[in-house]
């Protein structure tokens, strides 16, 4: 076998390996707001409140405006490219306002999910096009990290092999081509919550999935240390008759990474994948409480398991922004606590942190 030609200098590696570091230091996780236009809809349509450019600028400016409490709790923040270019309503851009509370900005850089011929209505993920120019104008604006979703379900007849293997290279590259540019990848192969599996079954398969992707990473010759995986935590299909406990959630999910994920990798930031809010803070916090060794960092990439109280109290209306704020920061409290091991339940099970946030076939 041929040597590896070097592919970035130690001088690139430190500054991957440093920003990796800042994100998930104990206690911080990320702030997903990356939603695209037609993910907003969706929300919003929720609230009542018409999907426009100025309405999403808003919204994104009340979870933009959280006070000092934040910065102990996020250290990354996900833009979507829109919101890369927002301001708030002083003319101060959003990312300025990130980056004076000591918290990096990241960028989603995908463009979407698009039929895998051939499959039962699987998909991969495309925007390699062009990615290098784009993350080299990102970076040149602020970005220090991005995220690239791909999409895998699992039902009798999938994920495939060529599903499997399609998606761990596409994030493969996708990561190559971020590193070049000094940006953080986040590595995120989600699979889908829906169907009846069981506990067990959706073990296997994220086992499977990620021993695929860091192959093909190890082949991309990507650098571990300037990287973090966002991964689905290990649960049942939405429709499992069987209902499984945080402790029994942590212990499948950690031995799925013990088994897979390179000690190398600096950081596992979960998504929350349709859980409720409490559920993903609870299933978190018992991950890091799990009697089972864990070379990286455990803590949060959430989405709307950070939002979905914040976007119930805000509903549009001005006078309920600093309460929509309010809610937020709660949130992020309550996250870096459970990033840390430390969140109990809150023995409130009738508010909005205890809603199912599950959507069928979630795409974005």
């Amino acid at each position: 076998m041929p040597h590896q030609y070097p592919a970035l200098s130690p001088e690139q590696k430190k500054e991957l390996a440093d920003i990796a570091q800042q994100i998930i230091a104990p206690g911080k996780g990320i702030l997903a707001a990356d939603e695209s236009v037609g993910s907003m809809a969706k929300r919003f349509n929720q609230i009542g409140v018409e999907n426009t450019e100025e309405n999403r600028r808003l919204y994104r400016q009340l979870l933009f405006s959280a006070d000092e409490r934040i910065n102990s709790c996020i250290g990354g923040v996900i833009f979507f490219h829109e919101t890369l270019y927002q301001s708030n309503d002083d003319g101060v851009s959003f990312v300025q306002m990130i980056k004076d509370k000591g918290i990096l900005v990241g960028i989603k850089v995908d463009k979407g999910v698009v039929p895998l011929a051939g499959t039962n209505g699987e998909t991969t993920t495309q925007g390699l096009d062009g990615l290098s120019e784009r993350c080299a104008q990102y970076k040149k604006d602020g970005a220090d990290f991005a995220k690239w979703r791909c999409v895998l379900k699992i039902s009798e007849t999938t994920p495939s092999e060529l599903s499997i293997l399609e998606n761990a290279n596409v994030l493969a590259r996708y990561a190559s081509i971020c590193q070049q540019n000094g940006i953080v990848p986040i590595v995120e192969p989600e699979i889908l919550p829906d169907g009846d599996h069981d506990l067990k079954r959706c073990q296997y398969i994220t086992e499977k999935v990620l021993a695929a992707v860091y192959k093909a990473l190890s082949d991309h010759h990507v650098y571990l240390e300037g990287t973090l995986l966002k991964p689905n935590m290990v649960t049942a299909g939405h429709a499992c008759p069987s209902k499984y406990t945080a402790e029994e959630i942590a212990m499948a999910t950690v031995t799925a990474l013990r088994r897979t994920v390179p000690p190398a990798v600096a950081g596992v930031t979960f998504l929350s994948g349709g859980q409720s809010e409490e559920e993903a803070s609870l299933n978190l916090s018992a991950m890091n409480n799990c009697p089972l060794g864990r070379p990286w960092a455990l803590t949060f990439s959430y989405g709307r398991a950070l939002q979905a109280s914040a976007l119930n109290a805000w509903r549009g209306q001005k006078e309920n922004e600093s309460a929509a704020t309010e809610e937020f920061i709660k949130r992020a409290e309550v996250n870096s606590l459970a990033a840390l091991g430390k969140y109990e339940a809150s023995g409130d099970g009738s508010g909005a942190a205890s809603q199912s946030l599950y959507v069928a076939n979630h795409a974005y």
